[in-house]
């Protein structure tokens, strides 16, 4: 079943050459079902969900509203699936292969372009919760993405969130995309080889391996996007990303799953913004720690601040990733986008309201 998934994802993605920005992860493939209403129950409709990589904080919500059962209290079985990288993630979605996808708000402009009408329900966030990090030995040299002229820079992936934002970066502060070299090294230990062995001066990723990378005081933080302020300072406004985004046309043949779905999306918003980083924690699966449970939840601290309290759209969010696609995505750049078809406040606002 996996393997007939990851053949439909490949070829969704080959069809649509897929290239907006995407929030990547290095987990493997796995799937995990709402303990509360599994097939052994068979109550509630089931729904399934690809995440562009289950494990990453940026993408906390999906799992955490499992482990908090509210899937099961909106009377809902909610098949988590996880991919290592958000385009598998959007592909499943086009292709049929699931219902929903958690991964960057961007799929759904860059989706639009391409005739496919796809729209985020519910917000998680109002930054990228990306950093970009400088090895101790590049530090003296790379003291902002002005000098990035010259350098090789980690991204998770080409074509990714990172690589794009890397780029955006760059290009604001004067740099032409020909004049350094992005290096796909994924995230987690990968990115940190890279880091430590000089195959990369710097580059972009998000927690845990952010915080992973400051405790082996093997780089220094460059550009700090996991708060509102610090993507309004990089890129000049709110820049909504993780999300629960669906095919239109199935959003408005099930608004009674869609608000419930949301309603459950809420709910953890709402408890996120009242519990510590710690608590956070504590309701994750033991593996996601990786054996260091303080540096996990330091993790989740770190990046909490992306994450909105009611699932609702920031206001001119749409704009700035608009700004930041057409810098770079051919697709995009003379393309006329009705921006009011690529999310929908509707189920966010009656939840939280």
């Amino acid at each position: 079943m996996r393997k007939n998934a990851r053949l439909a994802a490949s070829a969704a993605a080959g069809l649509l050459a897929l290239t907006s920005l995407t929030a990547c992860a290095n987990d493997a493939a796995s799937s995990t079902s709402d303990s509360g209403s599994g097939s052994g129950g068979g109550k509630g409709e089931h729904v399934k969900i690809m995440v562009g990589g289950l494990d990453k904080v940026i993408y906390l919500p999906a799992m955490l509203t499992q482990r908090l059962g509210y899937f099961s209290a909106e009377g809902l079985d909610v098949q988590l699936l996880s991919e290592p990288a958000g385009v598998q993630a959007e592909t499943a979605l086009v292709s049929g292969q699931v219902q929903g996808a958690v991964g960057f708000y961007d799929h759904t402009l860059d989706l639009q372009v391409k005739g496919k009408s796809v729209e985020s329900v519910v917000q998680f966030s109002h930054a990228p919760g990306e950093v970009e990090v400088v090895s101790n030995k590049a530090a003296g040299a790379i003291t902002s993405p002005k000098d990035f002229k010259g350098k090789k820079l980690g991204v998770t992936g080409l074509g990714s969130s990172t690589d794009f934002l890397t780029k955006y970066l760059a290009v604001k502060n004067g740099v032409k995309v020909s004049e350094f070299t992005p290096v796909a090294v994924g995230a987690g230990p990968t990115f940190i080889s890279a880091l430590q062995k000089g195959a990369i001066d710097g580059g972009m990723t998000t927690d845990p391996t952010v915080a992973t990378i400051l405790d082996k005081k093997a780089g220094k933080v460059l550009v700090d996007m996991r708060t509102p302020e610090g993507s309004q300072q990089a890129l000049g406004g709110p820049y909504p990303s993780s999300s629960l985004y669906m095919q239109t046309d199935w959003v408005n043949s099930h608004k009674d799953t869609v608000q419930k779905l949301v309603n459950a999306f809420v709910k953890t918003l709402t408890w996120m913004s009242t519990h510590s980083a710690s608590e956070i924690a504590a309701k994750m699966p033991a593996d996601y720690s990786q054996g260091d449970k303080a540096l996990y939840a330091q993790a989740i601290k770190s990046t909490l601040p992306m994450f909105t309290k009611d699932g609702i759209m920031p206001a001119d969010g749409p704009q700035t990733v608009e700004k930041v696609l057409k810098a770079f995505n051919p697709n995009i750049k003379n393309a006329k986008i009705d921006l009011g078809k690529t999310y929908t406040t509707e189920f966010a606002e009656k939840a939280a309201g």
